[in-house]
């Protein structure tokens, strides 16, 4: 059969086919030449080879001028791309050229005249291969009503123009169909030719070159053998069941052999239907709440022919009701002695088990020991955990998963606050597995009455443990498991608590518990340290290490204490980390010596640098009592002063205490011995108006004025013989000087500026009174004594000598008021005077009603 066709071919190529053999185009085989020339206008260029060469091909360039025209300076040179082979004198030359490299090689023949070139002549070589056999022949046809393409492998680059040529054949006629391309390694034709199912046809590929041709191995087939249905349209339902889909496409007429492939979109095996005859077709079982990818491939002939391309379709199925069960966790913690605090968890179901989205999650509580009726409540929510704060009673909880559909079977667990009869798993531990997972394992609890049917283990960060409201991690397992390796949530470098708890039906009994880790180093930083000196020795106190520096688990903390610029070894105080307390009493210290403390934090790994440290030093007892009378002293004044009725009583306790003298009441001038003995004085005084009077043109008695009274606030000074007032400075602040002396008994009475009518003065009297010899005749008793008389006065009086440089007048005119703790039974107001003048006693009015005793 092949030697059939090889020999039509031959002849095909030899007969140089024509537009009426071939309708597409034709091969040429001509014989090739055996030299290359080129005449030229000024001379001749040969190549003894032919145009077309392969690599390696020795060749010899001539080159000859038809006319002597030159100077006979001038020589005649060959080059190739520019770059000179030979130059002679004369008018030929020749050269030998081996041709290494595939393309295009250019020689030129040119004359040479001093620095000038001038072009005689050229030939141009090109350097290729000749065409491989074609191979990989194939044909199809997209759809049953289309064109055939048929594609194949070229081999090797030629570099030189290659022609190739598709020669069909039917067994009657013969048609060509031309293709070049000079760089692509495969060729691709569509035959502008119908085909029919009921002929055979017979392909090849012929490739022709300069250099030569060659021939593919002939393809024969059938156009049934071709044709690759387009994809069929497909679609999917649903059946009365949501785990039924029915499938229905439709395809090319002759296409009625299919198969089917299906699989859920989160997977990547394809579950395959093969043979199947019709346009439908029924899919059982399938996941609900699942999306799916059903795809479905069609060809014409069971046994013969291409499948089409798969056509694709996605669906989700339809909800169920869930099927799995909750895995439910619970804690609790009393609020106060009435109340508790129940804290439920649980776990999400899986998509495969909740059989659809779940809405909501339905938690019941059932109190069991209650007296009267069970109560059941009822609440709902989305979320997987639930806090309710209930009566301290014990429940029976249930949880069910909720979706569209329906409700999961109720998960239950009950609370029992009487678990003291349910023993814990016995020597539980922790090893360190590494890579984010420990190894927990236990003892069976001691016999119970109780039957043990599975355990629960509960791992929490220790720092997430102390959140308000904590969220553990816990897996249950088999009564037959004493071990489980925990991984989730773990991490390493942080330390849990570990917690297993052994289940009695549904009930959780006392829980055992260890510490552990996955990985642990020694910590990054120390404790931050805090001191308290005491009497007899210093508190120390200290905040946890920052989690993210822990690094594991603390297992216990070290003091270190010494004296200050002390070369040696400090005294250390090992703390255990079992105690809660963060706080450590250090006795035995020296008064008056200073110390430093510092402290660290230790893991199984090691020890961590050391935290802050401290300077402390204990003060003497003495220093502390001084200190303590003082401040109390001080703080009982203060309170004492601020109660009113206090004041009286204090004032009560020192006026029985004080001489009898000074409940006496304070004298009146006016009726004073020498007083009354100036009465008799007639006439005006001659003072100096200067300080006193206004119009310092008249010394004519004034007219008669009201003094207002004014109050000056004392200080109140005891166990003292006489007080004596001096001037006064300012509107606050008054200077007391006391004497020792029984027998002076004299006082300094100081004028004080007064605001009446509103006017401003302009002279003052800094000293209304003066001091009078001291006589001790004229001591008087007390009966003589009346404070503020109203008859009896010395009209016209004024003291000799009263006249004294005026005070500042720009001091602040304010009225005075008595000290509320004075020890003096009376006081008395000082005369304020407005203007100068003469002063008349019948003017003078003191009244110390006002005061309190």
């Amino acid at each position: 059969m092949l030697f059939a066709w090889i020999v039509p071919a031959a002849i095909c190529l030899s007969m140089r086919f024509t537009a009426e053999a071939c309708s597409k185009g034709n091969v040429t085989a001509s014989k090739l030449p055996h030299g290359v020339a080129e005449i030229c206008d000024k001379g001749n260029m040969t190549a003894n080879s032919a145009s077309h060469v392969q690599p390696g091909t020795n060749i010899t360039l001539s080159c000859q001028l038809k006319q002597l025209k030159y100077n006979e300076q001038c020589k005649i040179a060959i080059f190739f791309n520019s770059s000179e082979l030979i130059i002679n004198y004369g008018t030929s030359v020749s050269t030998k050229f081996q041709v290494l490299t595939y393309g295009k090689h250019m020689f030129t023949c040119k004359i040479v005249c001093e620095y000038k070139k001038k072009l005689i002549c050229g030939v141009d070589i090109m350097s290729g291969n000749p065409p491989d056999q074609p191979r990989n022949v194939s044909c199809i046809q997209y759809g049953t009503d289309g064109n055939p393409t048929c594609t194949w492998d070229k081999g090797r680059l030629t570099y030189i123009n290659t022609t190739y040529v598709i020669q069909l054949s039917d067994g009657i006629d013969l048609f060509c169909f031309l293709e070049e391309n000079l760089n692509n390694k495969s060729g691709s034709l569509v035959l502008s030719k119908k085909l029919n199912f009921d002929s055979a046809y017979t392909v090849v590929v012929a490739a022709s070159n300069e250099l030569g041709s060659a021939f593919s191995q002939p393809l024969m087939f059938m156009l049934i053998d071709i044709v690759k249905p387009h994809p069929p349209r497909l679609l999917v339902g649903f059946e009365n069941s949501v785990t039924n889909f029915a499938l229905v496409w439709h395809d090319e007429v002759r296409a009625q052999h299919c198969r089917i492939r299906y699989r859920p979109l989160t997977g990547y095996a394809w579950n395959t239907v093969e043979n199947v005859n019709s346009e439908n077709f029924s899919l059982y079982g399938l996941e609900p709440h699942t999306d799916y990818e059903f795809q479905v491939s069609c060809k014409i002939h069971p046994e013969r022919g291409l499948w089409s391309n798969w056509s694709a379709f996605q669906a989700q199925t339809p909800e169920a009701v869930p099927t799995g069960l909750l895995d439910v966790w619970y804690k609790t913690q009393d609020v106060d002695s009435q109340r508790q605090n129940i804290s439920l968890f649980w776990k999400a179901l899986s998509k495969s088990e909740a059989k659809g989205r779940i809405l909501q999650y339905t938690v019941t509580l059932e109190a069991l020991n209650r007296r009267g009726s069970k109560a059941v409540e009822a609440e709902v929510t989305t979320q997987t955990n639930y806090t309710k704060t209930t009566e301290k009673v014990d429940y029976r909880i249930t949880v069910t998963a909720d979706n569209s559909r329906g409700s999961s079977p109720p998960a239950a667990i009950v609370t029992d606050r009487g678990i003291g009869d349910l023993p814990p798993p016995q020597k539980v531990s922790a090893i360190p597995m590494g890579n984010g997972s420990i190894l927990v394992s236990w003892k069976p609890p001691v016999k119970s009455t109780a039957f043990v049917n599975g355990y629960v283990v509960e791992w929490m960060d220790t720092h997430r443990k102390k959140s308000p409201e904590p969220q553990p991690t816990w897996i249950k397992l088999v009564a037959s498991n004493l071990s489980a390796v925990i991984s989730e949530h773990v991490k390493d470098n942080v330390c849990y608590d570990i917690s297993v708890f052994a289940l009695y039906q549904d009930r959780a009994g006392r829980v055992a518990s260890v510490r552990g880790y996955s990985r642990e180093k020694a910590p990054s930083a120390g404790p931050q340290m805090y001191t308290t000196p005491q009497t007899n020795g210093v508190l120390v106190s200290w905040e946890d290490v920052p989690s993210h520096q822990q690094m594991g688990c603390i297992t216990g903390y070290n003091i270190y204490l010494r004296k200050k610029d002390s070369k040696v070894a400090p005294a250390v105080y090992a703390i255990s980390n079992a105690t809660s307390r963060h706080e450590f009493y250090i006795t035995n210290l020296q008064r008056g010596e200073n110390y430093v403390l510092w402290m660290t934090a230790s893991t199984a790994a090691g020890e961590s640098p050391c935290g802050n440290r401290e300077l402390v030093c204990l003060e003497s007892a003495v220093d502390w009592l001084v200190v303590v009378l003082t401040c109390s002293f001080v703080v009982f004044s203060v309170c004492v002063c601020s109660m009113r009725p206090a004041r009286k009583a204090l004032y009560s306790l020192l006026s029985a205490t004080v001489p009898q003298w000074h409940n006496k009441a304070i004298p009146d001038p006016a009726n004073a011995t020498w007083a009354k003995s100036y009465a008799s004085v007639k006439g005006e005084l001659s003072v100096p108006s200067s300080p006193f009077l206004r119009d310092t043109s008249s010394f004519e008695e004034p007219e008669t004025i009201e003094v207002e009274e004014g109050f000056i606030k004392t200080d109140s000074q005891i166990f003292h013989d006489k007080l004596i007032f001096s001037n006064v400075h300012s509107t606050e602040n008054h200077d007391w000087h006391s004497e020792s002396s029984f027998e002076k008994q004299e006082a300094e009475y100081k004028a004080l500026p007064s605001t009446t009518d509103g006017d401003s003065y302009e002279h003052q009297l800094p000293y209304l009174y003066r001091k009078m010899p001291e006589v001790a005749e004229q001591m008087q008793t007390a009966s003589e004594y009346l404070a503020n008389p109203i008859t009896d006065r010395a009209p016209g009086y004024l003291p000799a000598g009263i006249l004294s440089p005026a005070t500042d007048p720009t001091d602040e005119h304010q009225e005075r008021e008595c000290s509320p703790i004075s020890v003096f039974p009376t006081t008395f107001l000082t005369p304020v005077f407005s203007y100068g003048g003469k002063l008349n006693l019948d003017t003078v009015r003191l009244n110390c009603s006002s005061f309190t005793r």
